[in-house]
């Protein structure tokens, strides 16, 4: 499912590793696992839904992609 959020103006990290204790964002747990955070930037304070399943077709938001399986979401 999404994590409905309401974020400040400016930049943010998602995670896009799942190893973050902080989901959606990034709490750098993925140092040393070759995997990197997604820098985004909001122009104004918006309510986002992040993606919490890291299957997105569009991330960091969610795409519903988590509704579909597996097999059909790659």
């Amino acid at each position: 499912m999404p994590i409905p959020l309401e974020l400040k103006a400016g930049d943010h990290w998602w995670c896009s590793c799942g190893l973050s204790g902080h989901q959606p964002m990034c709490d750098g747990s993925h140092k040393g696992t070759g995997k990197a955070p997604m820098k985004f930037t909001l122009a104004e304070d918006k309510k986002v839904w992040l993606c919490d399943c890291k299957r997105t077709g569009n991330p960091p938001y969610c795409d519903g992609t988590h509704s579909k399986p597996v097999e059909q979401a790659s």
